[in-house]
């Protein structure tokens, strides 16, 4: 497989790690799961952290071919739409998107012609689906689990899991979101685990276990089946559900879930404007 150009920006206050992947000095690019800043206190948005990412885009004259969210995250605002602005390129997701939109607009009381096919979105990928970035060949992995919708993107010799294997010593996501399934990101993961042991693993998140002290977000698929402290390769499927239900019983709901699936599901766009010429965000009370 041919090598990509992999560059992390990692946002402590989310632990979200964003890529810009790209063929090399010059040519073509994709950025994935970007971050847009967001302060709960205050409800107020910035830019620093898809900053960084505007400028090592431009420090090595690349061209954004892609925009990419692995799926409509709960943990972070996504910066899509105000990159798509300051870089070009497609905003792009898995086609079952529609799934969770379908699940969030009468949790959030959308606004009536807020539309769930996912065509907020400039491209939704089918499975397997296959695309370019310069020199460089990506294919769409549908991996649902974490929520129904989730995708990895393969792009050369660098997998990009989203939500659904961490570090191996943190281990994978949870699965009790509107629409996940345990089981069904065991089998996701086992479709992971078919490539080749040498391919390098990026993961979107690292949350750091006490027994380490430095941020990693890099492994490969031969460390991920050795080592995963939740799903090895030889974890069975009826241990991995257990495990992965009993703790997700233990686990609050994240912090940013409220404003972030309501940006998400538009692509980073904010929602309209009130008759007031304000924007507002929901917040359901005693639903989730």
């Amino acid at each position: 497989m041919t090598q990509a150009h992999v560059a992390p920006f990692f946002d402590a206050a989310t632990f979200t790690v964003s890529y810009v992947v790209h063929d090399g000095a010059g040519g073509r690019a994709a950025l994935i799961d970007p971050v847009l800043d967001y302060d709960a206190k205050s409800g107020r948005t910035a830019t620093r952290s898809a900053q960084r990412l505007v400028d090592f885009v431009r420090e090595n004259d690349l061209v954004v071919d892609w925009i990419l969210e692995t799926h409509a995250h709960a943990d972070h605002l996504s910066a899509a739409a105000w990159l798509k602005e300051q870089l070009g390129g497609r905003i792009a997701i898995g086609a079952r998107i529609d799934q969770v939109q379908r699940v969030f607009k009468p949790v959030f009381n959308l606004e009536p012609d807020f539309a769930t096919d996912g065509s907020q979105f400039d491209h939704l990928f089918a499975d397997d689906e296959e695309f370019r970035i310069g020199g460089l060949t990506g294919r769409a992995l549908f991996v649902p689990g974490h929520t129904p919708a989730d995708m990895a993107y393969l792009i050369g010799d660098a997998l990009f899991v989203g939500d659904t294997i961490f570090m191996p010593d943190v281990g994978t996501a949870r699965c009790d979101f509107p629409g996940g399934d345990a089981a069904t990101l065991y089998r996701s993961v086992q479709k992971l685990y078919q490539l080749p042991d040498a391919t390098r693993v990026f993961v979107c998140h690292d949350y750091l276990p006490a027994s380490r002290s430095e941020v990693r977000w890099e492994s490969s698929i031969a460390e991920q089946k050795a080592t995963n402290i939740h799903l090895a390769a030889s974890t069975t499927e009826a241990e991995f559900v257990a495990l992965r239900q009993a703790r997700d019983a233990t686990l609050e709901m994240p912090v940013l879930i409220l404003p972030s699936i309501q940006i998400n599901v538009r692509a980073g766009a904010m929602p309209p404007a009130a008759s007031n010429g304000k924007r507002y965000l929901q917040i359901p009370l005693d639903v989730l």
